[in-house]
């Protein structure tokens, strides 16, 4: 099973960054996708989730309206469109996959992890 962000950088307050996820290894169809974030000296949380098709989705307060999830289950790939990012944005994102019926924000729901990619949202 593999997991491989990619598309993190160094963006401008106010930018726009996108991110992928490839997945090998499992059925990816079958599983919930999520991506979680990490900054220092913090617990990873939540960001946003999509169930097997793009119809359902969640998304944590602090990114609703800016970030927008979506996957392609031809390609394997689950991506994340940030937009108007702040620098409290910074953090490591991590993609994950889980199986369940539908999407979880709680990280133990998430059998399979990426190595994260490192968002930084500075001037």
């Amino acid at each position: 099973v593999q997991l491989v962000e990619s598309g993190g950088g160094l963006v401008q307050p106010g930018g726009s960054l996108r991110l992928s996820c490839a997945a090998s290894g499992f059925t990816f169809s079958s599983y919930v996708m999520g991506w979680f974030r990490q900054a220092p000296g913090k617990e990873r949380e939540f960001v946003a989730g999509v169930w097997w098709n793009n119809f359902n989705t969640d998304y944590d307060d602090s990114v609703k309206g800016r970030f927008t999830i979506s996957r392609d289950n031809a390609k394997n790939t689950v991506y994340l469109q940030m937009n108007s990012l702040k620098p409290e944005d910074t953090a490591v994102y991590y993609c994950a996959a889980g199986r369940g019926q539908a999407v979880s924000r709680m990280v133990t729901a998430y059998s399979y992890w990426g190595q994260g990619t490192q968002v930084t949202v500075s001037s």
